[in-house]
């Protein structure tokens, strides 16, 4: 008997297009400056603070105080979060709503803060779609950490070797194989819709 593959998705990168330079583009024009607020003041490291759970308000406050010269910039981060997300992959979405239309169990992993990822599910509905979804800002652990993994499977009862992992990081796939599961490497949604036809999903 064929074993089942069980679909798990990341969501940004995958199914959402975010990047915060689709924001700050409008509001520091200069790419240089730009470059530069990213790399020293709203960095990649303090947004994944809130991906861990950190409260956003917590997270701006400690920044504004730190460069109060950048205080709007600061909050725009967290205030005009929509802009940041060019909008959906439409691709891996079909791919996505093909699995779940023909009844496959569909599950996802996803550094996201808490309310931003309550956020996206109104303005992206499809991120209803999931059967379950582990996300990092309310279970306090964030991918690539093994703890995130054993959450997800403890949570949904499943074994890693039924699990096909889906990600845009290869961090977050060697994690992924290391707790059990087959990983792949997303790059673009034709890459994936093949894998997924490979394991008989499609």
């Amino acid at each position: 008997m064929t074993a089942t593959v069980i679909p798990v998705f990341d969501v940004g990168g995958v199914l959402l297009d975010w990047n915060p330079r689709y924001l700050y583009r409008r509001l520091i024009p200069d790419e240089a400056a730009r470059e530069h607020f990213l790399a020293t003041v709203c960095t990649s490291a303090w947004n994944l603070q809130m991906d861990r759970g950190r409260p956003w308000a917590d997270g701006v406050a400690e920044l504004v105080a730190r460069f109060p010269d950048q205080a709007p910039l600061i909050r725009a981060f967290d205030e005009g979060w929509p802009e940041m997300v060019a909008g959906a992959i439409d691709g891996t979405v079909a791919l996505l709503e093909a699995l779940a239309a023909r009844g496959h169990a569909v599950y996802a992993i996803t550094n996201f803060s808490a309310d931003k990822f309550a956020l996206a599910r109104q303005l992206y509905p499809f991120l209803n779609r999931f059967t379950g979804v582990v996300v990092s800002g309310e279970v306090g652990i964030i991918k690539p950490e093994a703890a995130i993994f054993r959450c997800f499977l403890e949570r949904y009862g499943l074994d890693p070797a039924d699990c096909l992992f889906i990600d845009d990081m290869t961090i977050n796939i060697a994690a992924a194989e290391a707790a059990g599961m087959t990983g792949h490497h997303f790059t673009d949604p034709a890459g994936l819709q093949d894998r997924l036809v490979a394991a008989g999903l499609l």
